[in-house]
Protein backbone atom coordinates (compact mmCIF):
# COMPACT_ATOMS: atom_id res chain seq x y z
CA UNK A 1 0.00 0.00 0.00
CA UNK A 2 1.22 3.47 -0.92
CA UNK A 3 -0.49 6.27 1.08
CA UNK A 4 -0.33 9.62 -0.72
CA UNK A 5 -1.44 13.20 -0.28
CA UNK A 6 -3.50 12.95 -3.47
CA UNK A 7 -6.10 10.60 -4.96
CA UNK A 8 -5.33 8.17 -7.76
CA UNK A 9 -8.36 7.24 -9.88
CA UNK A 10 -8.92 4.15 -12.03
CA UNK A 11 -7.89 4.82 -15.61
CA UNK A 12 -5.44 7.57 -14.64
CA UNK A 13 -1.74 7.55 -13.81
CA UNK A 14 0.60 9.49 -11.57
CA UNK A 15 4.41 9.90 -11.57
CA UNK A 16 6.10 9.56 -8.18
CA UNK A 17 9.57 10.08 -6.78
CA UNK A 18 10.28 7.38 -4.19
CA UNK A 19 12.89 8.26 -1.59
CA UNK A 20 11.64 6.89 1.75
CA UNK A 21 13.23 3.49 2.59
CA UNK A 22 9.94 1.63 3.09
CA UNK A 23 8.62 2.75 -0.29
CA UNK A 24 11.93 1.92 -1.93
CA UNK A 25 11.41 -1.57 -0.49
CA UNK A 26 7.81 -1.60 -1.79
CA UNK A 27 8.98 -0.65 -5.29
CA UNK A 28 11.65 -3.36 -5.30
CA UNK A 29 9.12 -5.95 -4.05
CA UNK A 30 6.60 -5.03 -6.76
CA UNK A 31 9.26 -5.30 -9.46
CA UNK A 32 10.38 -8.71 -8.24
CA UNK A 33 7.01 -10.25 -7.29
CA UNK A 34 3.78 -8.51 -8.33
CA UNK A 35 3.32 -5.06 -9.93
CA UNK A 36 -0.04 -4.50 -8.19
CA UNK A 37 -0.22 -2.14 -5.22
CA UNK A 38 -2.85 -0.06 -3.46
CA UNK A 39 -2.96 3.74 -3.32
CA UNK A 40 -4.96 5.52 -0.60
CA UNK A 41 -5.35 9.16 0.36
CA UNK A 42 -3.89 10.26 3.69
CA UNK A 43 -6.65 11.75 5.82
CA UNK A 44 -4.35 13.17 8.50
CA UNK A 45 -0.61 13.15 8.92
CA UNK A 46 2.37 13.12 6.59
CA UNK A 47 3.44 10.94 3.68
CA UNK A 48 6.87 10.64 5.28
CA UNK A 49 7.65 8.73 8.45
CA UNK A 50 4.39 6.86 9.04
CA UNK A 51 1.83 7.49 11.77
CA UNK A 52 -0.69 8.84 9.26
CA UNK A 53 -4.44 8.19 9.18
CA UNK A 54 -5.74 6.92 5.83
CA UNK A 55 -9.08 6.76 4.06
CA UNK A 56 -10.50 3.28 3.61
CA UNK A 57 -11.41 3.55 -0.09
CA UNK A 58 -8.51 3.74 -2.50
CA UNK A 59 -7.39 2.35 -5.83
CA UNK A 60 -5.74 -0.86 -6.87
CA UNK A 61 -2.94 0.24 -9.14
CA UNK A 62 -0.10 -1.20 -11.17
CA UNK A 63 3.54 -0.21 -11.19
CA UNK A 64 3.78 0.74 -14.86
CA UNK A 65 7.33 2.13 -15.01
CA UNK A 66 10.30 2.29 -12.67
CA UNK A 67 13.71 3.89 -13.08
CA UNK A 68 16.36 3.42 -10.39
CA UNK A 69 18.51 6.46 -9.62
CA UNK A 70 22.16 6.21 -8.48
CA UNK A 71 21.34 7.50 -4.97
CA UNK A 72 18.76 4.77 -4.31
CA UNK A 73 15.65 6.75 -5.18
CA UNK A 74 13.15 5.55 -7.77
CA UNK A 75 11.18 7.42 -10.40
CA UNK A 76 8.00 5.45 -10.95
CA UNK A 77 4.68 5.71 -12.77
CA UNK A 78 1.63 4.16 -11.11
CA UNK A 79 -1.52 3.43 -13.15
CA UNK A 80 -4.90 3.16 -11.39
CA UNK A 81 -7.02 0.12 -12.29
CA UNK A 82 -9.96 -0.53 -9.91
CA UNK A 83 -11.41 0.93 -6.75
CA UNK A 84 -10.64 -0.98 -3.56
CA UNK A 85 -11.73 -0.84 0.06
CA UNK A 86 -9.31 -1.59 2.89
CA UNK A 87 -10.75 -4.31 5.11
CA UNK A 88 -7.82 -4.48 7.51
CA UNK A 89 -4.43 -2.84 7.81
CA UNK A 90 -1.55 -5.26 8.36
CA UNK A 91 2.06 -4.71 9.38
CA UNK A 92 3.79 -1.48 8.37
CA UNK A 93 7.19 -3.09 7.94
CA UNK A 94 8.99 -3.44 5.61
CA UNK A 95 6.23 -1.35 3.94
CA UNK A 96 2.50 -0.72 4.56
CA UNK A 97 0.24 -3.67 3.72
CA UNK A 98 -3.50 -4.28 3.90
CA UNK A 99 -6.26 -6.73 3.10
CA UNK A 100 -8.57 -5.17 0.50
CA UNK A 101 -11.74 -5.96 -1.40
CA UNK A 102 -12.11 -4.76 -4.98
CA UNK A 103 -15.11 -2.60 -5.82
CA UNK A 104 -16.97 -2.65 -9.13
CA UNK A 105 -19.18 -0.02 -10.73
CA UNK A 106 -22.72 -0.64 -11.84
CA UNK A 107 -22.98 -0.57 -15.66
CA UNK A 108 -23.50 2.93 -17.13
CA UNK A 109 -27.08 3.84 -18.04
CA UNK A 110 -28.46 5.53 -21.16
CA UNK A 111 -28.33 9.03 -19.70
CA UNK A 112 -24.66 8.92 -18.76
CA UNK A 113 -23.22 10.05 -22.14
CA UNK A 114 -25.07 13.37 -21.80
CA UNK A 115 -23.71 13.75 -18.27
CA UNK A 116 -20.24 13.03 -19.62
CA UNK A 117 -20.59 15.76 -22.29
CA UNK A 118 -21.72 18.30 -19.68
CA UNK A 119 -18.67 17.47 -17.54
CA UNK A 120 -16.34 17.94 -20.52
CA UNK A 121 -17.74 21.45 -21.03
CA UNK A 122 -17.26 22.27 -17.34
CA UNK A 123 -13.65 21.05 -17.39
CA UNK A 124 -12.91 23.29 -20.39
CA UNK A 125 -14.53 26.26 -18.65
CA UNK A 126 -12.59 25.67 -15.42
CA UNK A 127 -9.27 25.34 -17.25
CA UNK A 128 -9.95 28.49 -19.29
CA UNK A 129 -10.43 30.38 -16.04
CA UNK A 130 -7.22 28.89 -14.65
CA UNK A 131 -5.41 30.12 -17.77
CA UNK A 132 -6.80 33.61 -17.14
CA UNK A 133 -5.53 33.42 -13.55
CA UNK A 134 -2.10 32.20 -14.63
CA UNK A 135 -2.61 28.82 -12.99
CA UNK A 136 -2.65 26.81 -16.21
CA UNK A 137 -0.27 27.44 -19.08
CA UNK A 138 -2.18 28.15 -22.30
CA UNK A 139 0.28 26.04 -24.31
CA UNK A 140 -0.49 22.95 -22.23
CA UNK A 141 -3.10 20.93 -24.09
CA UNK A 142 -6.40 20.45 -22.37
CA UNK A 143 -6.94 16.83 -21.40
CA UNK A 144 -9.00 14.78 -23.83
CA UNK A 145 -11.68 13.03 -21.81
CA UNK A 146 -12.57 9.52 -22.92
CA UNK A 147 -15.90 8.76 -24.65
CA UNK A 148 -16.70 6.24 -21.91
CA UNK A 149 -18.67 8.10 -19.18
CA UNK A 150 -17.10 6.12 -16.33
CA UNK A 151 -13.53 6.83 -17.43
CA UNK A 152 -14.37 10.43 -18.35
CA UNK A 153 -15.68 11.01 -14.82
CA UNK A 154 -12.42 9.78 -13.33
CA UNK A 155 -10.36 11.85 -15.76
CA UNK A 156 -12.36 15.02 -15.09
CA UNK A 157 -11.84 14.65 -11.35
CA UNK A 158 -8.11 14.07 -11.90
CA UNK A 159 -7.50 17.14 -14.09
CA UNK A 160 -6.32 19.25 -11.16
CA UNK A 161 -9.35 21.47 -10.57
CA UNK A 162 -10.63 19.60 -7.49
CA UNK A 163 -8.88 19.34 -4.14
CA UNK A 164 -7.95 16.02 -2.46
CA UNK A 165 -11.02 15.92 -0.18
CA UNK A 166 -13.40 16.42 -3.11
CA UNK A 167 -11.49 13.83 -5.15
CA UNK A 168 -11.92 11.35 -2.31
CA UNK A 169 -15.68 11.97 -2.32
CA UNK A 170 -15.72 11.17 -6.03
CA UNK A 171 -13.70 7.99 -5.51
CA UNK A 172 -16.05 6.77 -2.77
CA UNK A 173 -19.22 7.22 -4.89
CA UNK A 174 -20.40 3.71 -5.85
CA UNK A 175 -23.08 4.63 -8.40
CA UNK A 176 -21.87 5.95 -11.76
CA UNK A 177 -24.77 8.36 -12.18
CA UNK A 178 -24.37 9.78 -8.70
CA UNK A 179 -20.63 10.07 -9.26
CA UNK A 180 -21.01 11.99 -12.51
CA UNK A 181 -23.52 14.30 -10.86
CA UNK A 182 -21.09 14.87 -8.00
CA UNK A 183 -18.21 15.65 -10.36
CA UNK A 184 -20.43 18.13 -12.22
CA UNK A 185 -21.50 19.80 -8.98
CA UNK A 186 -17.94 20.06 -7.67
CA UNK A 187 -16.76 21.52 -10.98
CA UNK A 188 -19.57 24.09 -10.83
CA UNK A 189 -18.38 25.14 -7.37
CA UNK A 190 -14.81 25.55 -8.59
CA UNK A 191 -15.94 27.46 -11.70
CA UNK A 192 -17.83 29.89 -9.47
CA UNK A 193 -14.80 30.42 -7.24
CA UNK A 194 -12.45 30.80 -10.19
CA UNK A 195 -14.86 33.27 -11.84
CA UNK A 196 -14.95 35.41 -8.68
CA UNK A 197 -11.17 35.45 -8.49
CA UNK A 198 -10.81 36.25 -12.20
CA UNK A 199 -13.30 39.09 -11.81
CA UNK A 200 -11.16 40.70 -9.12
CA UNK A 201 -8.12 40.93 -11.35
Amino acid sequence: MFPLGSVLFPGTAVPLQVFEPRYRALTAWCLENDPRLGVVLIERGSEVGGGDVRFAVGTQARLAEAVALPDGRWLIAVAGERRARVRRWLAEEPFPRAEVELLDDRPPLAGHPAARDAIVAKVHRALALKVALGEWHPEVAEPALAPDPVLAGWQAAAVGVLGPADCQRVLEADDVGARLALVASLLDEQIELLSLRAGRQ
